[in-house]
């Protein structure tokens, strides 16, 4: 049996080849004389100079010792297209814009047997999550946990179906195919004609249906097409442009006076909210004109949360905390900016997503408007009141484990334990956290049969020992959680008030707590009353008394 060799495949696209896929500063060179190259190919090497390894001198060591670095990467013409072969660590000689981004990810998911996979790296764009999964034994998809509604699919690695194992053994694909093959040099060519039929097939639409609905975009042209529009919609100031945190926000230190200032086109006023509105007034002030916005200034210019004296506790470039998304071919697939990454989000599942989570859509009319600017001073007036307890900020889970607080409002509604969670933001990692919190409080308390008491122990001592009928339902694990979300946007828009993976992230807790958990969900809006506040400048610091001296 011939042995295997392991080694990376990229797909160039059609405009480049070896004479323009290489970074113009690379150290590699034309190999010498070879008689065992494939058909028109081009082949370059790595051949570094030796040299010691970093650790000879930390420990001083004395004998001589050196390594080199060494590899080779082979341009391939096949079929009309041209493929680069890497050996070792060379491929990051590749200008970023050469090669096709979903070669290795579509290829796989082509030619992969889906009851023998190994390995999946996958992230939640929503909570920028990331997580790999390794199995020690083969297997389906469904083994990994990948939440299909939630997750991008980085990579998947796995045993290649029956038909394709007379080509390659195992294969991984992310943006390069990487492969493990026993096809020797002069079978490359019908390797790489094989691999390009195998990435023009659409089966994968059939044997993983819900995989690729939101996809990172890597193309670096196509993120300068969706970087363009992105600040053509800045310049004209439409309304799809948001900007906010791109981070959880800790309001527990200095609550009272939580700014936000920009810097990076002169001074700012301090602002008591994150405003794309405020970013643009600021440019006003820093005479900075419209046109002259562009993708360098978005990453340079800085969103700051600051004290009252203008003093920068958090920091994120304005790109980052832009939110936005844009479709530009009609019919065609949406794409949204979200903590500076693109995703493209195929249109069907947009629309599934609204018919998914309309209907858990509530009026929420037993809840006061907020005429506070922090969550935390609406909590508490309306946890005044006889039928609600606010349980912000409190901990139901045991002892020296993970604090998990039950909700911030509860009260009873027809006989049911209702778990209100509350918050003022339509930030996409804000509204996330606030969903997965709804999840995993209900989780805990029909989890641990020592929660429910905890609960109205905390019930019983926020309210002084009057819990009475507030308590009967938590005996019976008889819950509702709600989320309301105190905006000024008009709430018949639903669903389409949150960003798009504060969508995927409500389906999926919706999902958890009605149909796996079998407790009524449902979200709604909270008309938020309070006025915006005017910019103000900084506070002064108290000046310092001057030191004085007694006479002697």
């Amino acid at each position: 049996m011939a042995a295997s060799h392991s080694f990376s495949i990229f797909l160039l696209k059609e405009s480049f080849d070896a004479d323009n896929a290489l970074e113009d500063e690379n150290p590699l060179l034309p190999a010498a004389a070879t008689d065992n190259l494939p058909p028109d190919a081009t082949l370059f090497v790595l051949d570094a100079h030796p040299r010691p390894p970093w650790w000879k001198g930390y420990f001083d060591i004395q004998q001589d010792l050196l390594q080199a670095t060494k590899g080779a990467l082979l341009f391939l013409p096949a079929d009309g297209r041209v493929f680069a072969l890497c050996f070792g660590h060379v491929s990051h000689n590749l200008k970023d814009e050469s090669y096709e981004y979903d070669f290795g990810i579509r290829t796989t998911l082509n030619c992969v047997d889906p009851s023998k996979l190994k390995n999946t790296d996958t992230v939640e764009p929503g909570s920028s999550r990331r997580r790999r999964t390794q199995l020690a034994i083969e297997s389906e998809l469904t083994y990994f946990d990948v939440d299909t509604d939630s997750s991008v699919l980085k990579s998947l690695t796995g045993k290649v179906k029956p038909e394709h194992a007379d080509l390659v053994k195992q294969v991984t694909g992310a943006s390069s195919l990487r492969i493990s093959t026993p096809a020797r040099a002069d079978e490359l060519l019908d390797l790489c004609t094989r691999l390009l039929a195998i990435y023009k097939e659409v089966s994968y639409l059939t044997t993983f249906p819900n995989i690729q609905k939101i996809t990172p975009v890597r193309d670096p042209d196509q993120i300068a097409v969706l970087n363009d529009a992105l600040v053509k919609d800045v310049r004209t100031r439409s309304e799809n442009v948001r900007l906010a945190v791109p981070d959880m926000v800790d309001y527990s230190h200095n609550n009272d006076s939580l700014y936000v200032k920009f810097s990076g086109a002169g001074s700012s006023l301090l602002y008591s909210d994150t405003s794309i509105d405020h970013y643009y007034e600021y440019l006003d002030r820093s005479a900075v004109p419209g046109a002259t916005v562009t993708i360098e200034r978005l990453k340079t210019h800085r969103l700051n949360l600051t004290n009252e004296f203008g003093d920068a506790r958090d920091s994120h470039s304005v790109f980052k905390s832009l939110i936005y998304d844009t479709t530009p071919q009609e019919g065609g697939s949406t794409y949204y900016l979200n903590e500076g990454n693109w995703y493209e989000v195929d249109r069907d599942y947009v629309t599934s997503l609204q018919t998914r989570i309309d209907p858990f859509w509530s009026e929420l009319d037993y809840l006061p408007e907020c005429a506070f600017k922090h969550e935390g001073d609406y909590n508490e007036s309306v946890g005044s009141a006889p039928d609600f307890v606010c349980l912000d900020k409190t901990n139901v889970s045991p002892a020296k484990q993970t604090r998990i607080e039950p909700c911030d409002l509860y009260t009873v509604r027809s006989g049911r334990a209702t778990l209100i969670h509350v918050k003022i933001s339509t930030g996409s990692s804000l509204l996330s956290h606030l969903f997965n919190q709804g999840a995993n409080s209900v989780e805990l308390l029909k989890g641990d049969d020592d929660a429910p008491q905890r609960l109205v122990a905390l019930i019983e001592k926020t309210i002084e020992g009057r819990a009475g009928e507030l308590a009967s339902p938590i005996e019976k694990n008889d819950y509702e959680v709600v989320f309301a979300i105190i905006t000024r946007k008009d709430p018949g828009q639903k669903s389409l008030n949150l960003p798009l993976f504060s969508r995927i992230s409500l389906a999926r807790n919706i999902k958890a707590l009605d149909r796996l958990m079998s407790v009524p969900v449902s979200f709604g809006f909270v008309k938020h009353t309070a006025p915006p506040e005017p910019p103000k400048e900084k506070a002064k610091r108290p000046r310092k008394p001057a030191n004085t001296k007694k006479a002697g």
